[in-house]
C-alpha cells in the first residue's frame, strides 16, 4: 500500500512542481564545464565578480528610471520577471550573483518579505515578483517608504505564470521603521 494517495496530494504536489519547473536554470550552471577559449583551448574560467548585463528593452520608455535587478544566474523565474519588466517598457540592467542576501540586507528588505531576486528603481527596492503596473504606480505616487515586496513566489505573479492559474497574493509596501501595508492585491 502506498504511503500517500496521489489524489490527496495532487494539487499541492502540482503547485510544488510548477514552482520547481519555473525556477530551473536558464543560464550556464556552475557544475557544467565552460567551453574552451579560442586563444588557449582551455576551459574558460567563470567570472568571480557579478556581471552586469545591460540590455535595453524594445521600445523602452525613456521617462522611466532604469531597474537594476540582482539575481542568481541560474534562476529562470527571475529572468522571466526581467522580461516582464522590459515588456512593460522598463530599461533593465541585470547583476548576476550567487548570493543576493547581502543586497537584500543592505537595502532593508525584511527576511519574511524575501523572494528570489531584488531590484532597485528610482530609489525604491523591489523584492520578488512585483507587477510592472504596481512599480509604475509606486514611482508615480512616491510614498516615503523603502519599497514593494511580493513575498515568496506566488503562482501567477509576473515570472511565475503557470497557464491561467493565479494564486492570490499581496504586494506589500514596507518602510525602514517596520511599517507595512497592502499596496495591491492580485488574484481572487
Amino acid at each position: 500500500m502506498p504511503l500517500f494517495s496521489l489524489r490527496a496530494v495532487g494539487a499541492p504536489l502540482a503547485l510544488v512542481l510548477a514552482v520547481l519547473i519555473a525556477c530551473q536554470p536558464s543560464g550556464p550552471s556552475a557544475d557544467v564545464a565552460a567551453p574552451p577559449t579560442p586563444e588557449t583551448g582551455a576551459p574558460a574560467t567563470p567570472a568571480v565578480t557579478p556581471e552586469v548585463t545591460p540590455v535595453a528593452a524594445v521600445e523602452a520608455d525613456p521617462d522611466l528610471p532604469v531597474v537594476t535587478v540582482y539575481k542568481s544566474p541560474t534562476c529562470g523565474c527571475c529572468g522571466a520577471w526581467v522580461d516582464h519588466m522590459r515588456d512593460d517598457g522598463f530599461r533593465v540592467e541585470v547583476v548576476e550573483m550567487n548570493d543576493v542576501t547581502p543586497i537584500k540586507e543592505s537595502r532593508g528588505v525584511p527576511r519574511d518579505l524575501g523572494s528570489c531576486h531584488t531590484a532597485v528603481v528610482g530609489g525604491y527596492v523591489l523584492e520578488g515578483h512585483v507587477p510592472a503596473a504596481d512599480v509604475r504606480r509606486l514611482l508615480e505616487e512616491q510614498p516615503e517608504q523603502v519599497g514593494l515586496a511580493v513575498p515568496g513566489m506566488p503562482i501567477g505573479s509576473p515570472g511565475m505564470e503557470q497557464g491561467s492559474t493565479v494564486q492570490p497574493y499581496d504586494v506589500v509596501l514596507f518602510g525602514r521603521d517596520g511599517s507595512r501595508s497592502v499596496f495591491a492585491h492580485h488574484g481572487s
